[in-house]
């Protein structure tokens, strides 16, 4: 007995289901939602500068860093004074406290707190002035050498301790170390001018005004070499 030749209908199906598995892994592959890196932008809480500046610069800095004290101290003024004043340049500030650092996670809560009294940038600064003298303290020493801190400045040393024992801030800056870690950043002081990473830490303010210059220009700048940095612990 001769077997029966499949049916020309039962091949057609199986050339068109087979049409049909091929096309949807295509669609699959072409049209699901691709990952988008993490903006280093995003959900940042001290900006400075013109929302229509044509350069965004993001400083991603640590209190207890060096090498960032020496940005914020030598370069933050003039890159305020040149950019930032002027309507070309917003400059923004976030948070990268590293591993087991509670204390510079304790100064970004009091800077925060400083924000709320508009003297962001004044105790920003002064923290990075003062590294010696608080490095070393914790709780209620640390606490109280930050109230101080306050009072010098002028900000209202009642509202500011609520605030700073309230942990309201710490959130945020919690938020910016979790940012630290998507973006996979390795040390300090790092930026980011119009999104382009620049991690070789510290560098002269000549460079700095070549860098903004060319954002503006709308070109990009190459990395410095011989930047000083304070490289972030590896994760266990």
């Amino acid at each position: 007995m001769q077997k029966a030749n499949p049916s020309p209908q039962r091949g057609l199906f199986l050339i068109v289901a087979v049409i049909a598995v091929v096309l949807a892994v295509v669609l699959f592959v072409f049209l699901r939602p691709k990952p988008t890196a993490a903006d280093p932008a995003a959900g940042a809480r001290f900006v400075f500068g013109s929302p229509s500046a044509k350069v965004t610069i993001v400083d991603f800095s640590n209190y207890l860093c060096p090498h960032c004290a020496d940005h914020a101290l030598r370069n933050v003024p003039e890159i305020f004074r040149d950019y930032v004043d002027t309507g070309k340049v917003r400059y923004i500030f976030r948070d990268f406290p590293f591993t087991g650092q509670d204390n510079v996670i304790r100064a970004g809560e009091a800077a925060a707190c400083a924000a709320d009294a508009n003297r962001y940038r004044d105790y920003h600064e002064v923290l990075f002035r003062a590294q010696q003298l608080w490095g070393g303290l914790s709780g209620a020493a640390l606490d109280q050498f930050f109230i101080d801190l306050a009072s010098q400045l002028g900000i209202p040393a009642g509202p500011f301790a609520e605030c700073l024992r309230s942990g309201s801030k710490r959130a945020g800056v919690l938020a910016d170390r979790d940012l630290t870690t998507q973006l996979a950043l390795r040390g300090t002081p790092t930026f980011f001018v119009n999104g382009q990473l620049f991690d070789d830490g510290y560098v002269p303010y000549e460079k700095w005004k070549e860098r903004i210059e060319n954002a503006l220009a709308g070109k990009t700048s190459a990395p410095s070499q011989g930047g000083e940095s304070t490289p972030a612990p590896k994760q266990p």
